[in-house]
């Protein structure tokens, strides 16, 4: 159950990253709405997961989602140019993050 909310609260981060950008320094009502939202969220998904799981290991998955998720979102919406090379590095971190999951 731990791992289940780990990677619902990386996806979260990836919504609070992305509000957080879209809030234009928290002068935009609604993104800054979700901004918090999913902050509480995610941070309560990962205290969570923390209870069972490493502190390392979770913290390290549920940036690794994070990051990646944002990235990707980014470049498909185009606020973020894409490369091969980009694409290759975010994979790596997922990669990365499955090799976390399958070594604990």
């Amino acid at each position: 159950m731990a791992w289940i909310v780990l990677v619902i609260s990386g996806i979260f981060e990836a919504v609070w990253a992305t509000a957080l950008g879209k809030s234009e320094g928290f002068s935009k009502l609604n993104p800054s709405i979700i901004f918090g939202v999913a902050l509480v969220i995610s941070m309560g998904g990962l205290a969570y997961a923390m209870r069972t799981l490493p502190i390392g290991t979770s913290y390290a998955v549920w940036v690794g989602i994070g990051a990646s998720l944002t990235v990707a979102y980014a470049m498909l919406t185009g606020s973020e140019s894409s490369s091969i090379v980009k694409i290759l590095l975010i994979l790596g971190i997922v990669g990365c993050v499955i090799g976390l999951k399958v070594l604990h």
